[in-house]
């Protein structure tokens, strides 16, 4: 089970935000989950990056014990500013950024907004859809099933035919935290993929980094790549070619080492 030194809550953007903090040695890094991901999912992950960085995972609004309510704004633009006012509430500078799927578009926008934060960003298997470009692969309808079924319950086993490749911790964690994933602000996520011009932000970023692509998952294919490479030549790029969108639960030893080989640390 994943431990974590502590929880906290930080008042940012006008929002409460709320954080776990695995420590470790080294520098600040702060983890941005996907759109159903609540911090303590990622904890597996998190544990294994505090051999070399102080970790902090944080919740998105919407999503574990941050805040969340009827009507809440939960588009990419306020996920964004809230990133950058953590960063600026807690006086934080040069933290690397990890970021999975909305979480690096999140760290993506950030970044263009405000270069100069930001020591590294490390970018995992981003959503490349937006607007006149073909659609984020997984379809809105998966995510709401799933999140009503948590709301009414729902046990590790029920939730194995939508992730088959999660070990039964993995899935006990699902299970557990779904339901605090607020179904209107995945719905919002969901639709700014296909709304919200991330290609527009890449040309804007100064920050290097590392994008991460997974073979096997449909969210980046290589013509993505192609383009990338023009549009942010900052970003180094490696593919973890067994893995599908959840790369660290997918292929969990691929990932570390070809997140090692950039930051030139021995993850595995």
């Amino acid at each position: 089970m994943s431990s974590f030194l502590h929880g906290y809550h930080v008042r940012a953007d006008g929002v409460r935000l709320h954080l776990l903090r695995y420590g470790g040695q080294g520098p600040r890094l702060l983890l941005l989950p996907g759109i159903t991901s609540p911090a303590i999912t990622w904890g597996f992950v998190a544990e294994r990056l505090a051999r070399h960085f102080d970790v902090h995972v944080l919740d998105f609004r919407g999503r574990g014990l941050s805040f969340s309510a009827p009507g809440m704004v939960a588009s990419l633009d306020a996920m964004a500013a809230d990133v950058l006012d953590l960063l600026n509430v807690l006086e934080w500078s040069s933290v690397t950024v990890l970021g999975h799927s909305m979480g690096a578009r999140v760290a993506i926008r950030a970044a263009a907004c405000d270069p100069g934060r930001m020591a590294k960003l490390l970018l995992v298997d981003p959503p490349m859809s937006g607007p006149g470009r073909r659609p984020y692969p997984v379809p809105l309808a998966w995510y709401v099933e799933s999140i009503q079924m948590a709301v009414n319950g729902i046990t590790a086993e029920e939730l194995r035919p939508y992730a088959p490749t999660w070990t039964d911790e993995q899935l006990r964690l699902r299970a557990e935290w779904l339901h605090t994933c607020d179904q209107d602000a995945v719905v919002q996520a969901h639709a700014g993929f296909h709304e919200d011009d991330i290609h527009a932000d890449l040309p804007k970023l100064q920050t290097p980094g590392l994008l991460m692509a997974a073979g096997r998952g449909g969210v980046m294919l290589p013509e993505d790549l192609a383009e990338i490479e023009t549009l942010a030549p900052g970003l180094s790029q490696c593919t973890a070619l067994n893995a599908g969108h959840m790369i660290p639960w997918d292929d969990e030893e691929d990932f570390y080492r070809l997140l090692g080989d950039y930051l030139k640390v021995d993850l595995r």
